[in-house]
């Protein structure tokens, strides 16, 4: 049998008095007698009472709760902004609700329609791979519901965003692959119309036109996140007439299974090809020859997210606020070339 749930009106029944005189002591309000605090708290701890937060958010219109929508949780990237996200809702009082998008336009429009529905306080985004129009986000933001994009974000909505130095950070890999002597740098990036894909891209080819290196137009590959073509793009490469003597990666995994490719194929990473990931994954170390990457500060992105989100929701009047968290190159053995 179901345990009874006990409520305000119980104790205030058990106890004798009113229902406002328990309902103030529980909330730690002062402008009550301490005896009688006393008894109310002991008894409320005796009966293992439990506020009702679902009542308590509707009376005040606000459910303490952030929502998320990511392209996927699989993704170390997006599980560690999604822990920075929980650390700085945790210091604020606030839950979170967590959905993914799996890359498809329809199903983040779902997550949305969801998180609405749910009546979260504010939401925090990084849309998806399929995401080429933002209307679905245009009708949240003229509902008021505070919105905060971070890493893939539009450039066409009023909102705050959190992102990184792509420009700044592709620009220095690139140049990093130059000084190694490279001078057919393949450059493998995310679809055209996001825009940290777009960012990326200029940097490197900035890079290439700062050092006088030819610009190729076959030795840029446009790809996904996740992907299943690596092999596919990777033997397109190695079989251009002329071979790329560094590729630029367009993250870790991917870097990894084209390094595993290329060996097979009996070449030397770096001697004949050099490798540059993006991410810094954990196993980046591990792995022979060592894979330099992008260090790309997941945590911070994700707790500065949450942060510019729960001061939008506590000052309704605060400007949409852009927030550059940076990129870093780390350098390992599969760009050393020299």
């Amino acid at each position: 049998m179901q345990k009874k749930v006990i409520t305000i009106k119980d104790i205030a029944r058990m106890l004798g008095i009113s229902k406002s005189t328990v309902s103030r002591a529980l909330a730690g309000r002062s402008d009550i007698h301490p005896e009688t605090k006393r008894k109310i708290l002991d008894l409320a701890s005796q009966l293992q009472y439990e506020p009702n937060t679902l009542a308590i958010n509707l009376k005040q219109q606000k459910t303490n709760t952030i929502g998320v929508i990511v392209p996927e949780t699989i993704n170390r990237f997006f599980a560690r902004a999604i822990g920075g996200i929980q650390k700085q809702a945790d210091m604020a009082g606030m839950n979170v609700m967590i959905c993914q998008s799996n890359e498809s336009y329809i199903a983040e429009k779902k997550n949305l329609h969801s998180l609405v529905s749910s009546r979260v306080d504010g939401i925090i985004v990084s849309i998806s791979t399929e995401t080429d129009r933002s209307d679905h986000f245009v009708s949240l933001t003229e509902k008021g519901i505070p919105l905060v994009f971070f890493d893939r974000v539009f450039e066409d909505i009023v909102a705050s965003q959190v992102v990184t130095n792509n420009y700044e950070i592709a620009m220095e890999g690139t140049e990093h692959l130059i000084e190694q002597g490279c001078k057919r740098i393949a450059f493998v990036t995310g679809p055209e119309h996001l825009f940290n894909s777009r960012s990326r891209l200029s940097g490197y080819l900035d890079a290439l036109r700062k050092h006088n290196v030819q610009v190729k137009d076959s030795y840029i590959v446009h790809s996904h996140y996740r992907s299943d073509k690596v092999e596919e793009y990777t033997r397109y490469l190695l079989n251009l007439p002329q071979r790329p003597d560094a590729i630029f990666a367009i993250n870790d995994y991917a870097a990894l299974e084209m390094i595993h490719i290329m060996k097979k194929s009996g070449l030397r990473i770096p001697q004949d090809v050099a490798v540059l990931g993006f991410n810094n994954e954990n196993l980046c170390r591990f792995v022979e020859p060592s894979l330099s990457s992008i260090d790309h500060p997941a945590h911070d992105i994700g707790a500065s997210a949450a942060e510019i989100l729960i001061n939008h929701i506590r000052h309704q009047d605060l400007k949409p606020e852009k927030r550059v968290i940076k990129s870093n190159l780390i350098i390992r053995e599969s760009t050393e070339v020299k």
